[in-house]
């Protein structure tokens, strides 16, 4: 991987909006239903940071119990990891231990990490308070933000903050920069096939 090139995925359990996420990041219209990821696929779009531009490779991967000795292959070499869980299932809040030690495991403390409360359109439906996840940021020392797919700016945001702190973790000078997204993107799985 060139130093042009981040690798940033979004890891979680099913059902918890990773790939609605993506996709909203990627400029496409949000979508009811979503069937659940049975593949990892990556898109690609451009941020460009002090006139130089990083590509990001968003990788979405498969949350589904069967299908995870197949996910911690494509942990490998990621810079940037985004633990998602949706505010409306507890059960996906309380797995974050579980996929923050996969994390652990195969990186150690070498990844930008976040945290990413998905769904926050649904907080009537909430079952995972936002003090709670508070808390439980600033004990792994992690970054949170609340999001929803239907209102990707929160997200964008979210994910430009990590970049920058990639890029700072690596003496990129980054603040006071005007970031802009080039909605040239590709969306790929991992054969390099363009992915509906």
């Amino acid at each position: 991987m060139s130093d042009e090139e981040i690798k940033v995925i979004l890891i979680g359990e099913s059902g918890t909006g990773k790939t609605s996420l993506i996709n909203a990041t990627m400029g496409l219209k949000f979508k009811d239903t979503v069937e659940s990821t049975t593949t990892n696929s990556f898109s690609s779009k451009t941020v460009t940071i002090n006139n130089k531009e990083y590509v990001l490779n968003l990788w979405d991967t498969i949350g589904q119990e069967k299908f995870r000795s197949l996910t911690k292959i494509f942990i490998k070499d990621s810079k940037i990891v985004i633990l998602v869980y949706d505010i409306t299932r507890k059960a996906s809040f309380n797995e974050l231990n579980f996929w923050l030690k996969m994390i652990q495991d195969i990186l150690g403390d070498e990844p930008v990490l976040g945290i990413c409360g998905n769904k926050s359109d649904l907080f009537v439906k909430e079952q995972v308070k936002e003090e709670e996840v508070k808390k439980y940021s600033q004990e792994k020392n992690i970054p949170f933000k609340l999001t929803s797919a239907k209102n990707p700016l929160s997200f964008n945001k979210f994910l430009e903050d990590l970049v920058k702190q990639y890029l700072e973790k690596r003496g990129v000078e980054t603040v006071g920069t005007k970031d802009k997204i080039d909605l040239n993107n590709k969306k790929r799985n991992i054969n390099g096939k363009k992915f509906c």
